[in-house]
């Protein structure tokens, strides 16, 4: 039988296997190491027994158990529906202002619809809903198509320019590079952006605000203050949606971006819709 060899530093027997002049020291597992890895494979035995654990082409094995996530989800929902006491079935009856009325009504709406936006909105609208290019801050008080909860709902079920929904909002600027010259363009820029800034040619401010007067305010208005009837947007206030700069606005004027919304009456339920629009209406720019 060979001599086992004894490793010079540590005092500990080598297992016998070497590698370019490195040898193994034969520290085997401890105990309490080994039967915790027992076991985990016991339990893992078990477990494969008596719950779902192995996948087949339809469905997986069902387990001695018969336990199921779907079905203990649907408790769960179940029960949440019933500790909700009815107050959905009353959102979904009452009206959005009989909502707003009624203190507890407006603080589950609003807690429902606070939810509702982190799932479906912040995508476009942002966490804060403060929007970003293209899509509105819903927390000013600067609305295309009115700030009132009425407005906001009619905005949220129906959506803006959405392609199916036959009540949505509909709102198309053309683009002006069909009807003005290039130069008009920019005078129409140079007069929009006087009304809240300072524009790079002063001389181009009068005949701009002639052209937009020809043009454009029969849906700004006249004073350029916008027309929620139309969606048109305030050009007075600073707060741009599309374009912001002269140049950018010009270019807005020329070939304008129109932006979608979707209709999620087709998407959410009813209640959740309500809860959507008092949730936006108390952000703070509600009217």
């Amino acid at each position: 039988m060979a001599e086992k060899h004894i490793d010079e530093l540590s005092g500990v027997e080598t297992t016998g296997h070497e590698w370019d002049g490195i040898r193994e020291l034969n520290n085997p597992m401890p105990r309490w190491w080994l039967w915790t890895f027992y076991g985990t494979i016991v339990w893992g035995i078990a477990y494969m027994i008596l719950y779902p654990a192995w996948p087949m082409v339809n469905e997986a094995t069902k387990g001695v158990l018969g336990y199921s996530s779907r079905a203990e989800l649907a408790g769960e929902m179940e029960s949440a529906r019933l500790a909700q006491g009815g107050i959905m079935e009353k959102i979904s009856k009452v009206s959005l202002e009989e909502i707003l009325a009624d203190p507890q009504l407006a603080q589950f709406a609003t807690a429902g619809g606070a939810s509702a936006f982190r799932v479906n909105c912040v995508q476009c609208h942002g966490t804060g809903a403060v929007g970003s290019q293209g899509y509105p801050n819903l927390n000013d008080d600067e609305w295309l198509w009115g700030g009132d909860i009425n407005a906001i709902y009619q905005t949220i079920a129906h959506g803006v320019r959405d392609t199916v929904d036959a009540d949505t909002r509909i709102s198309d600027m053309p683009a002006f590079m069909d009807i003005l010259q290039p130069e008009e363009v920019r005078q129409v820029a140079a007069y929009v952006v006087s009304l809240s800034g300072t524009p790079r040619d002063a001389s181009m401010i009068e005949p701009g605000k002639q052209l937009y007067a020809d043009n454009c305010a029969s849906c700004h208005g006249e004073s350029a203050e916008g027309n929620r009837d139309l969606g048109a947007p305030n050009l007075a206030d600073a707060i741009w949606l599309k374009a912001e700069g002269e140049a950018e606005i010009a270019r807005q004027i020329q070939a304008p971006k129109h932006g979608v919304m979707p209709a999620w009456n087709a998407r959410l339920s009813s209640e959740t819709v309500k809860q959507l629009a008092v949730y936006v209406h108390s952000l703070g720019g509600g009217e």
